[in-house]
């Protein structure tokens, strides 16, 4: 399980630090410190999210 969330976390932190400064940039925020805690908020959401992903993928089996 720990090699499907490796590989699903190389995914799903580029996408959700992509949404994140997404946002940040939709909201004003143009300068370098709110983009860089936006892409690291969302490498660090990523951990989990892709562990339940791993998980639940490999229960459809």
């Amino acid at each position: 399980m720990l090699r499907m969330t490796l590989l699903m976390y190389s995914i799903v932190s580029a996408t959700l630090a992509g949404i994140a400064i997404i946002v940040v940039l939709v909201l004003g925020y143009d300068t370098l410190m709110p983009i860089i805690y936006a892409a690291a908020a969302g490498f660090i959401v990523a951990i989990p999210a892709s562990w339940v992903l791993a998980k639940k993928l490999l229960t459809l089996r």
